[in-house]
């Protein structure tokens, strides 16, 4: 009789071991992480994915390698992870325009920007400023205006590519002034801001983190700030606001997402790695040197967040006429 009962609880045993995930039977990580990156090096959302990266490498003892993978407005970064194993060990660092893909995309991707991820952590926000190249003589919004309404549909601006938050944030301005400009996309913040200090393009509607160090060197002009409150790494670059437009604010969030059905213990033990991340003084400082507010909001939270922005960017892209390019 203690035979049979043992035999039958090794084998209820064995049958829950089996029947757990993979990640719950080891700890986890027990191998190298890979974060993918939609965008090419060098830009704000591959900044945040290496300085997390690190941090994270160091919390939990296995390397977390920065996986850059641009092109399709991160659709194919993002669909790499959505497909991927939800096993911890793929993971994507998302920006603003992960949201905005359904309202551009929506017919062309495999997979849902809220339903195929599991919502890690935001670990960063950035405002976004108006900036211009030498090939603009302005150095105030209005003069801005008159340059851009002098030459209608022809002065340009610059984006990390089309339906990203610069795009949307471009958009907006042109509806709010009533102007035309020709909008020029690319593969990555750092390819659009080289191109805007030689003069290719014009203009930009960019996030301040990925132009702040070309302000501050005066290889770039910022023009405003969109932020309740001036920048105080820029105080002299008004807000929107003073420049005298209304009602214009736009920002940009860095994140991170794991693919759905992720185990439990694992995104806990990702999201404690993060909120620590966030929350040290050394983040916070560097952050902030590089227009960058450190800031996490986490699991359930920013799923919500998520879905709000889906559906606010596919209203606005709607009343906007915003079509992929």
């Amino acid at each position: 009789m203690k035979i049979y009962l043992m035999t039958v609880s090794l084998a209820v045993s064995v049958g829950l071991c089996t029947a757990l995930p993979a990640a719950a039977q080891t700890a986890w990580p027990a191998k190298p992480v890979r974060i993918l990156v939609g965008f090419s090096a060098g830009g704000p959302t591959d900044t945040v994915a290496r300085a997390f990266a690190e941090h994270a490498a160091r919390a939990l003892g296995q390397p977390f390698v920065v996986d850059n993978k641009p092109g399709a407005n991160t659709i194919l970064a993002a669909e790499a992870v959505a497909g991927a194993a939800p096993d911890g060990y793929t993971l994507l660092l998302g920006a603003t325009n992960h949201t905005m893909i359904p309202a551009l995309y929506s017919h062309r991707v495999k997979f849902d920007t809220v339903r195929s991820f599991a919502p890690v952590c935001s670990l960063a926000v950035s405002p976004t400023v108006l900036v211009v190249g030498p090939s603009m003589a302005a150095h105030t919004v209005g003069e801005f205006l008159q340059e851009v309404k002098a030459a209608p549909g022809k002065r340009t601006y610059a984006t990390p590519g089309s339906g990203s938050s610069g795009h949307f944030a471009s958009e907006q301005f042109t509806r709010l002034t009533g102007t035309s400009m020709n909008h020029i996309p690319y593969k990555g913040a750092a390819q659009a801001t080289t191109d805007l200090m030689g003069g290719q393009v014009d203009s930009s509607f960019a996030t301040l983190g990925s132009v702040l160090p070309q302000v501050q060197a005066g290889k770039l002009r910022a023009l405003a700030v969109a932020a309740p409150r001036r920048s105080a790494l820029l105080p002299g670059v008004p807000t929107f606001e003073e420049a005298g437009i209304q009602g214009y604010a736009a920002d940009a969030w860095y994140g991170l997402l794991a693919p759905a059905q992720t185990p439990p213990q694992v995104l806990a033990a990702l999201r404690r790695v993060a909120t620590e991340f966030a929350g040290a003084p050394a983040t916070v400082e560097k952050f902030r040197m590089l227009g960058m507010e450190a800031r996490s909001t986490c699991a359930d939270a920013f799923g919500a967040q998520l879905a709000r922005e889906v559906k606010a960017y596919d209203e606005l892209a709607r009343a906007l006429d915003l079509k992929a390019e």
